[in-house]
């Protein structure tokens, strides 16, 4: 009976009913006049959901890198493919957070909301304005290269306590997996089994926590819905919000790859779109890169005509480390929340945002709300309240399927670009 109800009612409905259960109750208490019964008895609830995402950040992120990175294995390979297939990688998802950061930019959805909704909403977070007030003040004070200190630390525990600071976990990360990629195998695979343990119980972590979202979700969107005074407002801006990801994804999915196609691989354009339709559509059903993984090497190999050489090792190595749709859209839904809670952001902080964004891109685990956590990690490493996310859960299932097909279309053109790479070379 349990597993009928499952299938009846997969994660992303309940979030949703979850999602409309806490508009309905944010609503009522507004017009009862009990919107402070909310702030004290069902925002609690969502505020223990955020702090246990954050709880697992650090945790998920650290294991990820390094398994992704150790993964590798054979330093020859990593040397002639590995080296080239990352830079690629990284550069796509430059691209892809760039663009998504210029459409939120651009088309600023956030600020749809009414002005004085922000102006409410900044004084109940007038906190998080004043300390990033502060920082600002004393990033001016610091020199040029401060931002080294903020990137390598000096102790991995402190850096490992403090969710702001993950940028400094994610360098220690990846660090630790390069020193243990240079060494022999028999030496460090002991020390990957154990890693492999960590990342099962870890992303079981994520399943149980991702299990309670819906509740978080409802209590959550009841207390911003109380904040707002029950303003439609913030429904018109969800929305701008929603067609601006779907339109970034789609510049992605219909210009950008086919443009990389045309310039640095002998495949027609118009064949690479024609072939990866089926693989797009998998990977949008499925809302996993690792699940298409079959799917992708099979339509890289046969019908792009991609070595198995490359396809074997660049594609399961994309699936780890390349993540373009979920990076672009990270990007909209940051700016998008910064906006609404009137948050503003200096030119520090987008700098941040799209290190962090891109970095945390190769931690990001391929498990159903996976990217909720690495969201909420990065959203904290720039001062912006995570409560905000529970604006954008409730729509997030649609917007993830379509980037999951941005993602392998992505790795299919790394794919493809490394294997033009490699003939020439020979």
């Amino acid at each position: 009976m349990t597993n009928e109800k499952k299938k009846r009612f997969p994660l992303y409905i309940q979030i949703l009913i979850g999602m409309a259960i806490g508009i309905i109750g944010g609503i009522v208490a507004v017009k009862t006049g009990n919107a402070p019964f909310i702030k004290d008895w069902i925002q609690p609830w969502g505020q223990l959901f955020i702090r246990l995402l954050q709880l697992i950040a650090i945790p998920l992120v650290f294991i990820s890198l390094v398994k992704g990175v150790a993964g590798l294995k054979d330093i020859s390979k990593f040397s002639r493919l590995g080296g080239k297939t990352i830079l690629i990688y990284l550069c796509t998802t430059v691209v892809a957070v760039a663009l998504g950061m210029s459409m939120g930019l651009l088309v600023k959805p956030g600020n749809l909301v009414e002005r004085e909704q922000v102006l409410h909403l900044q004084e109940n977070y007038q906190s998080v304005v004043e300390q990033k007030q502060e920082e600002a003040t004393e990033t001016q004070q610091k020199g040029p290269l401060h931002f080294l200190n903020d990137f390598v630390p000096n102790n991995i525990i402190q850096a490992a306590g403090d969710n702001s600071r993950i940028l400094q976990v994610v360098f220690f990360a990846l660090f630790f997996g390069v020193a243990a990629l240079a060494l022999p195998s028999q030496t460090v695979d002991p020390v990957l089994k154990i890693f492999d343990g960590l990342n099962e119980i870890i992303l079981q972590m994520v399943e149980y926590v991702i299990n309670v979202a819906p509740i978080g979700v409802a209590a959550l969107m009841a207390a911003l819905i109380a904040d707002f005074g029950g303003n439609a407002s913030i429904f018109s801006a969800l929305g701008v919000y929603a067609l601006t990801v779907i339109a970034a994804l789609f510049i992605l999915l219909i210009g950008f790859y086919p443009l990389l196609i045309k310039l640095f691989t002998n495949i027609p354009a118009r064949k690479f779109i024609r072939c990866m339709y089926p693989v797009q559509l998998f990977g949008f059903t499925t809302s996993s890169s690792a699940a298409t993984l079959p799917v992708t090497l099979e339509t890289a190999e046969r019908q792009l005509g991609i070595s198995t050489e490359v396809s074997s090792f660049v594609l399961p190595i994309g699936v780890t480390i390349n993540m373009d749709g979920t990076s672009c859209y990270q990007t909209v839904a940051i700016l998008f929340i910064a906006q609404v809670l009137g948050v503003e952001l200096s030119i520090a902080d987008f700098f941040i945002i799209i290190g962090m964004t891109v970095l945390s891109s190769i931690g990001t685990p391929a498990v159903p709300g996976g990217s909720f956590v690495i969201l909420t990690m990065v959203l904290g490493s720039v001062g912006i309240p995570a409560e905000g996310l529970a604006l954008i859960l409730g729509i997030d299932r649609p917007l993830d399927m379509l980037r999951t097909s941005v993602n392998v279309t992505g790795d299919a053109t790394v794919a493809a670009i490394v294997d033009k790479s490699n003939t020439d070379n020979r």
